[in-house]
């Protein structure tokens, strides 16, 4: 059975859809930008703050969901400027440890959300409990 959240720190979606949704093995996220994030309108048009600011808040949103960045299979990431990609990457690669990167899609969207320059979304493997209810 899948559930349907929403993050608590952010505005309730304006679309048609939620933030979170959890089925037996993944974990969903919708996909974010700097400018959903209160405050976040104040690093547009810096790529790699706006990078960091949306991974930082997915990283948030899979602990409250019950994983971390470590489970993530699958990114997408869409951005205004193709250009920016390895000031965007950069920023990006400091969120996984030891070159364990997911699978990534990387495309140009000409305009976002809030005039936003990234747009990151992700899927993340719910993690494995062990007997002694440790992660496996």
């Amino acid at each position: 059975m899948h559930r349907y959240l929403n993050d608590p720190t952010l505005a309730v979606p304006v679309f048609p859809g939620s933030h979170i949704v959890i089925d037996g093995d993944y974990i969903f996220l919708s996909g974010l930008t700097v400018t959903d994030i209160q405050g976040g309108e104040a690093v547009v048009g810096d790529i790699a703050e706006e990078t960091r600011w949306v991974m930082r808040r997915l990283a948030r949103m899979l602990e409250f969901a019950g994983g971390n960045l470590s489970d993530t299979v699958r990114v997408d990431v869409h951005l205004t400027n193709l250009d920016t990609i390895h000031t965007m990457d950069a920023a990006y690669a400091e969120f996984f440890d030891d070159h364990r990167y997911p699978a990534r899609t990387c495309t140009e969207s000409p305009r976002l959300s809030g005039d936003s320059n990234v747009e990151i979304t992700l899927v993340a493997r719910r993690p494995v409990e062990t007997d002694a209810g440790a992660r496996g």
